[in-house]
């Protein structure tokens, strides 16, 4: 039997895991529960849950959702991941960071200074989470099928068409879809997304 590894994005739950049971009625589907919310520690619980997976199932399809994805990169699983699904992924962090920074008028000297800033509108910017992104660029070799929605407001298509390219992932653009799917709309897409290239990835 294969698994499915499901990584949540902020604010969400392994429990969503449970969406994708009738999606892979072939595999074991299982939601990560991670502690921590860096890519350093949150890598490692992603790596160690692969590796347990990895003792008992042939095959390990990863479905990372928003940030999901980016701790999914940074955790060291190409060799042990044979697919992943990436849903609004975040990939390219330090461009999301420095445009929040941006946003908030907080400069790169005054983040050093302060170590953590505090932004109006609730996420906190740190010094040492841009100094980790910088030192370790992302590098991701695993096949991979992306979803991104057209009015995403987290990341640009350009942003993640560049990623797509460099990457050799495919990209599905749902119009009018939102960096969050959650609508029944946006729901039956993403289920249909998934269903078609589930068959490519295990037959």
């Amino acid at each position: 039997m294969n698994a499915v590894l499901y990584i949540h994005g902020k604010g969400g739950s392994a429990g969503e895991a449970r969406h994708f049971d009738e999606l892979f009625p072939d595999c074991k589907v299982i939601g990560l529960d991670y502690k921590y919310f860096t890519p350093w520690e949150v890598g490692k619980e992603i790596k160690e849950a692969v590796y347990r997976l990895k003792k008992e199932h042939e095959k390990i399809i990863v479905i990372s959702n928003s940030i999901g994805a980016y701790f999914s990169m940074n955790a060291d699983i190409e060799r042990s991941v044979c697919h992943a699904f990436f849903i609004s992924p975040v990939v390219n962090m330090e461009k999301l960071i420095e445009d929040m920074m941006r946003f908030s008028e907080v400069s790169e000297e005054e983040l050093k200074e302060k170590g953590t800033v505090l932004t109006d509108f609730g996420e906190e910017l740190s010094w040492e989470y841009l100094c980790y992104v910088r030192e370790n660029p992302v590098k991701w070799s695993v096949k991979t099928d992306i979803l991104y929605g057209e009015k995403d407001n987290v990341t640009s298509i350009e942003t993640v068409t560049a990623f797509a390219k460099a990457c050799n992932a495919s990209l599905t653009v749902m119009q009018n879809g939102e960096h969050w799917f959650h609508t029944e709309e946006q729901m039956r897409f993403l289920d249909e997304w998934i269903v078609g290239n589930n068959r490519i990835v295990l037959f």
